[in-house]
C-alpha cells in the first residue's frame, strides 16, 4: 500500500520530533517534508537538531530531509497531502500561518493551541468527538478553501484523562465532580534537559496561560 506522505511544521522542536517518532513505520503514513523557523532552513534534518535534545533515534527517511521555513508555505505544494503542525511562535502568528496552508489546499492537524478557541476549528478526541469532523464543510465555506481545513488536538492533560472518562460513562457510570491536578514536571514547559533527570525536584506549580486551556 502507497503511504500517504506528510510534512511536519516545527519538526526540530521537541513535539515535533516526537511526530518524526511516532510516524516511523507508520502503515499509513510516511514523512516527507520537514520545516521549521529561517535559521534551520536549507540544513539537513540531522544537522538541523545535531547538539540539541533528540527524542530519539532519527529515522533514515527523514535524517536526510532538507530543513525548509515553515513560512514559505509554497515549498510544501507536491511534496505532501497534510501537515502536522507544531509550530513554537507567538499564538497569532500560527492561527495565520496555518490557515494560509489551509488555504494553500494543504490540511492542517494542529497540535499547537493557537486555534484552540477558534469557533470554527473542532478539536478532536477521536475515541469521543471524530463527528466534530462535520464542522469542516462549514469551515471551508466561512473562509472560501477547496481542500484545506485546520482541526487540533486539546492539551495534552484533558487528552489523557478524557479518554477513560468517556469510557466509564459510556459504561454507565455517572460522572458528577473532577479534581484535577497535573503536576508539570516533564511536560514542554518543564524539560530543560536529560530525560532521567528532568523528574528530580522539577515540579511547576504555576505555567501562565494553562489553566485557561
Amino acid at each position: 500500500m502507497r503511504k500517504t506522505q506528510v510534512g511536519i511544521l516545527g519538526a526540530t522542536g521537541l513535539v515535533g520530533q516526537m511526530y518524526v517518532k511516532l510516524l516511523e513505520c507508520h502503515p499509513w503514513f510516511e514523512v516527507s517534508y520537514v520545516a521549521a523557523s529561517p535559521s534551520s532552513a536549507g540544513k539537513r534534518y540531522s544537522d538541523a537538531i545535531a547538539g540539541r535534545r533528540h527524542m530519539a533515534e532519527i529515522p533514515a527517511n527523514v535524517r536526510q530531509l532538507k530543513v525548509e521555513d515553515a513560512s514559505a508555505v509554497e515549498n510544501a505544494l507536491g511534496e505532501c497531502s497534510f501537515v502536522f503542525s507544531a509550530l513554537e511562535m507567538d499564538k497569532a502568528a500560527i492561527r495565520q500561518l496555518e490557515n494560509k496552508y489551509a488555504e494553500n489546499d494543504i490540511p492542517v492537524v494542529s497540535n499547537a493551541s493557537a486555534h484552540r478557541w477558534t469557533e470554527d476549528v473542532p478539536m478532536l478526541i477521536p475515541e469521543i468527538n471524530y463527528q466534530h469532523l462535520d464542522m469542516i464543510p462549514i469551515q471551508r465555506k466561512n473562509h472560501g478553501w477547496k481542500k484545506g481545513f485546520v482541526v487540533v488536538k486539546p492539551n495534552c492533560s484533558l487528552q489523557s484523562y478524557l479518554t477513560p472518562i468517556h469510557a466509564l460513562m459510556k459504561g454507565g457510570f455517572e460522572v458528577g465532580q473532577l479534581i484535577v491536578t497535573t503536576l508539570q514536571a516533564v511536560s514542554g514547559a518543564g524539560y530543560p534537559g536529560v530525560d532521567t533527570l528532568d523528574v528530580v525536584d522539577n515540579v511547576l506549580p504555576f505555567i501562565s496561560g494553562e489553566e485557561e486551556k
